[in-house]
């Protein structure tokens, strides 16, 4: 019998791996007949409604919730905070309130009587010297290698500039939360807002004094989490305590303002830095003092990201956070990667318009300090074909267009690992040719059930409405969160591998009832054939089976090539900016980019799309903004947080690349690296359009015209 090995087939016998194929769930989502956990309304639900602090800093003199307990249709008050504790931050959850409807719980929380101690704040984290005089700033873990000053001191050219940027908030399309509801008096089931539906069952277990086995989490649908939703959440629990008091099931779903200001932020960074080189651009050293926040602990992104992508070997890094009082830190796609990529390749932006080269030159000379020289090479190649970069590009400030409008390119290359996360699938085939998996790995709106569906069909031969992906619950066999580009990977593999395994099953069975040699049978197209021959049907096949189905599980990562890491890719930006008015305006966005081997070109794509257009709202838009005065998070809505519209996004290129080689890789995850060096592209095209660099993001156009004004951001 010939070897049977854990593969990939070859590209030109797929049939519906790497083709474009619209999301299997896509009608559903359309019509509103899939549910989300804020669409979960079962009978009895009692809504909950928090109390927040409005003040960026206090203590709590007093507080008595006993006048929402007398609201009509308040069933429960729940205080997370008790007279004396200190509130850290505006937006700070203090006491819950679950009631019949969300107005009556709304009458309830504005009923509670609270007295504060207001004390004093800080909030500007971009402002180090100041946080130095207040103590609050936390020395943190530099980096240093190579010989540093030697090298600046033999420099035949260095560049010093400041860069940054600001902290932005989390926006999920659906707002945190959960439906929680009680089975008795010991069994738990949660409707979760969640990218970790296996992994939060034990988090509700622990604090609630249950075994992790009682407690179910379900998450049919998520409406984005971005890193955010790996967790309960104070919310999650204080909702399951109050369905154990009242008896009643009770969700509680953030309003847009709690969500902005609570669940999670990205940290802010900025940085003074100093970077040499030769006179042809060959950068030799890298010198930077780094700061910013990530909440009141006083981080900020890791010492060790800078500089990012390129390897200069003679690099020193310092780092301090500063401890402020706004809300927490969450990951948020690609944490660190695109503050390290707009710092550091602005500055080798700013080196080359020094030197007076043209940056893509001074990228490609530089290309010897990345992970792959011939890939970046490659891509970008492509990149400037796409955006006739050589026919367009003009030095700093050059390019002027009809009056006040001057136009500009940029680019910038990015780097992530994307690696298989654990998980193990069951895949269950039936004697009617009808095939289900089961996994714990969840739907964040990327197209999870379609990969899994396009591996297994794919597997078997057979058409996609025949596989039944079943996920999203934690009584599913185990698969960790989806984070860090770990999903696409992290199902297909254990899927692939089960998938395969069964196959041979049957492929044993069909070669002892038809007498043929099990080492030639294949399945495509719905039949099992033999050199070519037809055997039988798939129907008929899965018939010997019997009446009790085949199960068979799968498990990954595994060192068998389904799956790899580390993928790279190249944007470029092309932008026109008024220097009347400040406004920035796209004009075309090309991205090149790799995945290893694509399963899903359709979604593949639409990732990089999405990474994009967020890189852009937070290069051109997104910002909190804690008033300095108040220390309040003044724009925590969706009409003052500033976010793209379609008119802002302009004429975006996705290019997938895509060789031998890199199919070679197997399955590497997508969802980061597309947001990555969105901001330093823009922040490049910017640049060479107006001829002076704006130094933090987002570049809105207050910071353009000041920095045409020679102020500051």
């Amino acid at each position: 019998m010939a070897e049977r090995k854990i593969h990939w087939k070859n590209s030109f016998e797929n049939k519906l791996l790497g083709t474009r194929v619209p999301r299997v769930e896509g009608v559903s989502i359309a019509t509103g007949q899939a549910k989300y956990t804020a669409d979960i309304n079962h009978p009895g639900t009692l809504f909950a409604r928090a109390l927040v602090s409005l003040n960026a800093y206090a203590r709590i003199k007093s507080v008595d919730i006993e006048p929402a307990k007398q609201i009509p249709g308040v069933k429960a008050v729940k205080l997370l905070k008790q007279t004396g504790d200190e509130l850290l931050w505006d937006g700070q959850l203090i006491a819950v309130v679950a009631a019949e409807r969300p107005e009556f719980a709304q009458d309830g929380v504005r009923a509670i009587k609270i007295e504060y101690e207001v004390l004093e704040h800080f909030v500007d984290a971009e402002d180090l010297e100041t946080a130095q005089s207040a103590g609050k700033v936390n020395r943190l873990r530099g980096q240093e290698e190579g010989e540093v000053q030697r090298t600046f001191l033999g420099a035949e050219v260095i560049h010093e500039g400041y860069y940054g940027l600001q902290t932005v908030s989390h926006a999920c399309l659906e707002p945190h939360g959960a439906h929680t509801e009680w089975k008795g008096d010991d069994q738990l089931h949660v409707y979760l807002s969640t990218q970790n539906v296996s992994g939060t069952a034990s988090q509700f277990a622990v604090p609630l004094g249950l075994k992790t086995a009682n407690v179910t989490v379900q998450c049919d649908y998520l409406g984005g989490g971005f890193g955010s939703k790996s967790s309960p959440g104070e919310w999650g629990l204080v909702a399951a305590e109050l369905a154990r008091e009242t008896g009643r099931p009770v969700k509680f779903m953030l309003d847009r303002t709690t969500e902005l200001k609570t669940a999670g932020i990205r940290p802010s960074a900025f940085c003074k830095v100093r970077i040499a080189a030769d006179k042809q651009g060959n950068v030799t050293a890298w010198e930077a003092d780094l700061w910013g926040t990530t909440d009141t602990e006083g981080k900020t992104i890791a010492a060790t990201a800078l500089p990012y992508a390129f390897d200069i070997k003679n690099r020193l890094t310092r780092a301090s956070g500063i401890r402020i009082n706004g809300g927490p830190e969450q990951p948020w796609r690609a944490p660190d990667a695109p503050q390290a990529c707009a710092i550091t390749q602005t500055a080798m932006d700013d080196l080359a318009a020094k030197l007076e080269l043209d940056p893509y030159q001074l990228f490609l000379k530089n290309l010897d300090k990345t992970w792959n020289p011939d890939l970046y090479t490659d891509q970008m190649r492509i990149a400037a074909e796409l955006m006739e970069w050589e026919q367009n590009w003009k030095p700093r400030g050059t390019n002027k267009q009809d009056g006040a409008m001057r136009r500009g390119l940029g680019m910038a290359l990015h780097e992530w690992t994307g690696k298989a996360h654990t998980a193990s699938t069951t895949i269950r085939v039936h004697a009617d040719g009808t095939v289900e998996t089961f996994g714990g790995s969840q739907e964040l709106g990327t197209g999870t059930r379609t990969v899994i569906g396009i591996t297994v069909a794919e597997t078997f031969g057979i058409p996609l409405d025949r596989v039944k992906v079943n996920i999203g619950s934690s009584t599913y066999p185990r698969s960790e969160r989806s984070s860090r580009s770990s999903t696409a990977g992290g199902v297909s593999g254990p899927n692939r591998r089960a998938a395969l395994k069964a196959l041979w099953k049957i492929f044993d069975l069909v070669a002892g009832h038809y007498q043929v040699e099990a080492s030639r049978l294949e399945a495509v197209e719905g039949k099992i054939r033999a050199n070519g021959q037809d055997i039988c049907t798939w129907e008929e096949a899965t018939a010997l089976i019997g009446t009790m189905p085949l199960e068979v599980q799968g498990e990954g990562p595994e060192a068998d090539g389904l799956t790899g890491s580390r993928v790279g890719g190249v944007q470029m930006a092309d932008v026109s900016v008024d220097i009347e008015t400040g406004k920035v305006q796209i004009n075309r966005f090309v991205a090149v980019q790799d995945c290893g081997l694509i399963l899903n070109r359709l979604a593949a794509e639409s990732q990089v799309y999405g990474g994009i257009i967020m890189g852009i709202a937070s290069a051109l838009f997104e910002e909190r903004i804690l008033d300095n005065k108040t220390g309040r998070f003044i724009n925590a809505d969706l009409f003052n947080y500033k976010l793209p519209r379609i008119g802002d996004i302009g004429d975006l290129k996705v290019h997938l690349y895509e060789t031998e080689e890199t199919r070679k890789q197997g399955v590497i995850g997508l969802g980061e690296p597309p947001v990555i060096s969105s901001g330093a592209a823009l922040s490049n095209a910017v640049a060479n359009a107006i001829g002076v660099r704006v130094p933090v993001l987002p570049m809105t156009p207050i910071r353009v015209l000041n920095a045409l004004e020679g102020g500051q951001s």
